[in-house]
């Protein structure tokens, strides 16, 4: 089996080197009870021999292809001492998300368990998003969990032999040319296209459209979790007429309607992620991605335009392949300032938002310490964004939504320019939109319990 990167892991890998930002996940399980370590111990040691256990290792070709090679340094499991409130567990889970990761030195995740002082226990990893995507991680949660190791073995770091690499990714280089060539003329295409369109999503708002007009300083997104009943969750969109992804569309509409990151007429255009993985793949990030154009205004009365939009999407894919795919094979190519003035295309613009929805997850991975967690939810993260490039992206929204142990979780994190952007502000916007689609939601850590925990109520008016 072939260890060189797909042309997307490669692209993403690159991305982060240029621009400074790495993406990250950041898995969350809470007990209320008293966490069993020795169990947590084992399903960091699957871990350890599992799916993850890999780094990237660069071509010593400028523009080769990297390969996956086996980690020379893995983190230990982290086990806090002494333990802490509950109150603090939200602000634990971001110190944990500043966990220096590298998906090509090491380590690239990270695993750490903070007691409770009322005897319960919350649960963190974090992970570089190079290294697998969202379903590909529930997936090595789960195996971790059952004590099942990745069949894989990938080759030692530095296994090849100077001469013997750059003879291989010469003769890799050479079988991409007919590819590249393509990709050249499918940028041209993209560019006269886009060329000063002023429909273009990818247009930004005069003041945000250089990076280096913005200080390159770190900036501090807003995030936030909800925790939602399951059933209240399906008979809602059953009544609005969609289904579970629909809705989450909808609340992501909602959302970016009162950020402001809609059109002149109140449309958001929401980036939807599909997911390609199949058995025995060793992609990173094996999916590809739909955008649909929504009215926000409507979302929250019927979602059938919607749901309409994305069986639409799904089936125009099939059809016609997103453009920006055939540019991959010139991601090697590509110096780093130009992939970073690049970083609106990939991101989509001003008025793009992402959607993410893992679906039923499979209940192993709600188990690190081998017996159900309470709660579990995934948040992406962006650590080390700075002023300029989110500016250049004309900010950010992402909603990361996903279904176990009789609960839908939502992680939101946004930044808009121009806006205070702090958790209280988001949580309260969350809340107006929640309102307004009549949900009964939790929000924030710890977990929920949905029969006591404090909920923000059904009025139709915050």
């Amino acid at each position: 089996m072939s260890n060189v990167l797909d042309l997307i892991d490669q692209s993403a890998f690159r991305g982060e080197r240029a621009t400074g930002a790495t993406n990250l996940l950041q898995c969350v399980w809470v007990y209320n009870r008293a966490i069993d370590i020795d169990g947590l111990r084992r399903f960091h040691h699957h871990l350890r021999r599992g799916r993850l256990s890999r780094r990237i290792e660069r071509s010593p070709l400028p523009f080769g292809r990297h390969r996956w090679v086996a980690p020379s340094d893995q983190s230990d499991l982290e086990v806090v001492a002494p333990p802490r409130p509950r109150e603090e567990f939200d602000a634990w889970l971001g110190e944990q998300a500043n966990t220096p990761l590298d998906a090509e030195h090491g380590p690239g995740w990270h695993l750490a368990v903070l007691p409770f002082t009322d005897g319960g226990a919350g649960v963190s990893l974090v992970i570089s998003h190079t290294l697998i995507d969202g379903i590909g991680l529930c997936e090595a949660l789960a195996d971790a969990a059952s004590g099942r190791q990745d069949p894989i073995n990938w080759p030692a770091a530095a296994s090849r032999r100077r001469r013997q690499a750059l003879r291989e990714d010469t003769r890799r280089f050479a079988a991409d040319i007919r590819a590249i060539g393509r990709a050249v003329a499918a940028a041209a295409r993209f560019a006269r296209r886009h060329r000063g369109g002023a429909g273009s999503s990818t247009q930004l708002p005069s003041a945000l459209r250089s990076a280096f007009v913005a200080p390159d300083e770190p900036v501090a997104l807003a995030k936030a979790a909800i925790f939602v009943d399951a059933d209240e969750w399906d008979a809602r969109a059953h009544s609005l007429g969609a289904t579970s992804n629909a809705l989450l569309a909808g609340l992501a509409a909602g959302i970016a309607q009162r950020l402001g990151r809609v059109d002149g007429d109140g449309f958001a255009t929401l980036a939807i992620p599909v997911n390609e993985r199949a058995d025995g793949d060793t992609r990173a990030n094996a999916i590809t991605a739909v955008d649909i154009v929504v009215d926000s205004a409507a979302a929250t009365t019927d979602l059938r335009e919607i749901r309409a939009a994305i069986k639409h999407a799904l089936i125009r894919r099939q059809e016609i392949p997103d453009e920006r795919l055939a540019l991959l094979p010139l991601a090697p190519l590509l110096p780093h300032w130009l992939i970073r003035r690049m970083a609106s295309v990939a991101l989509g613009g001003a008025t793009t938002s992402g959607s993410s929805n893992l679906g039923a997850i499979n209940p192993a991975a709600n188990r690190p310490d081998g017996t159900e967690a309470d709660c579990f939810a995934m948040k992406s993260l962006f650590a080390g964004a700075t002023e300029a490039t989110i500016h250049q992206t004309g900010g950010l929204l992402g909603l990361l939504s996903g279904r176990v142990h009789g609960q839908v979780f939502v992680s939101v994190v946004a930044y808009q320019p121009g806006r205070s952007n702090s958790n209280e502000g988001l949580r309260r916007l969350i809340s107006s939109v929640l309102s307004d689609f009549s949900l009964t939601a939790s929000i924030g850590w710890p977990c929920p319990v949905f029969s006591a925990a404090p909920t923000y109520p059904r009025s139709t008016h915050q």
